[in-house]
């Protein structure tokens, strides 16, 4: 059976794919089973990936909010947009939770021009300039262009003494991080001049989507049970990550929800943040 991509490309549908996508949300074998049995039989020729998202994602709700919401985890970051704002205050938030000291919104006067950091982040004796490129559509592909760019930034802030974290510090390296994916021109040229990746899927074993897991750093757009505005809300009171909301549960009175509905909300999210996800 061919199905339709995100890219409007027609490519041959793999359950293997699909199996493989519901058990790396924390889905058990016997709730795996259930979603196929669901799905399969509304498959058709030319049926979308969006299409077939869907239909898993609402199985599985009907099982474990928690679970569905791993399973959104790149649909919520779409929902991080549209600008890209909130995925760069959510990458800000994952570099502080791995180890990094970071700063958003600053303004880095280089040789030539002065450049608006996205984040900048330092660790040990190194500070990075970190370049978010957000994109709207999830199949998106960053081209070599833009780690090029990115490189000529560098170069252009690189051998100058900054006041950043409360001393005096040089760039030393940068990171480019979209939520998407990378051309395999971008990946080589990247590699070759020693830029920093982070994408979707790479580098292979420290991809956003294991980093995500692993650490339990999911941004507060994964919960199934909110709405898109009750999410926005939180977002614009500074809360990220459901980790965020996970400590401190007074957050959650912004949006002045009753009981019932509270209870159903700390639950998925002391699911998301109690459960491993295998690596």
């Amino acid at each position: 059976m061919k199905i339709k991509n995100n890219a409007g490309e027609t490519v041959e549908f793999e359950i293997s794919k699909l199996e493989s996508s519901l058990r790396n949300s924390g889905a058990g074998e016997q709730s795996v089973k259930r979603v196929l049995e669901t799905v399969l039989p509304k498959c058709f020729e030319g049926i979308t990936t969006g299409e077939l998202y869907r239909m898993a994602f609402e199985e599985l709700k009907k099982i474990s909010n928690s679970v569905a919401a791993r399973y959104s985890l790149k649909k919520a970051l779409l929902e991080l947009g549209p600008a890209g704002f909130y995925f760069e205050q959510w990458i800000s938030r994952v570099f502080q939770n791995i180890g990094y000291k970071t700063e958003t919104g600053q303004l880095i006067k280089g040789h030539s021009v002065t450049h608006e950091a996205d984040v900048i982040a330092k660790k040990d004796n190194k500070t990075y300039w970190v370049e978010c490129k957000f994109r709207n559509a999830e199949d998106t592909k960053i081209s070599v262009t833009t780690p090029m760019y990115v490189l000529s930034r560098i170069k252009d802030i690189s051998n100058i003494q900054y006041n950043l974290f409360g001393t005096k510090t040089e760039f030393t390296d940068g990171w480019l991080i979209t939520n998407t994916y990378f051309t395999k021109d971008s990946v080589a040229f990247s590699e070759y001049y020693g830029l920093r990746l982070l994408s979707w899927d790479y580098p292979k074993d420290k991809n956003i989507k294991s980093l995500v897991d692993q650490n339990a750093l999911y941004p507060i757009t994964c919960l199934t049970t909110l709405d898109g505005k009750q999410k926005q809300k939180l977002l614009e009171n500074k809360c990220v990550l459901v980790k965020e909301l996970f400590n401190n549960q007074n957050l959650l009175n912004v949006l002045e929800l009753n009981q019932e509905k509270k209870s159903e909300v700390l639950k998925e999210t002391k699911e998301l943040m109690n459960t491993k996800i295998s690596e």
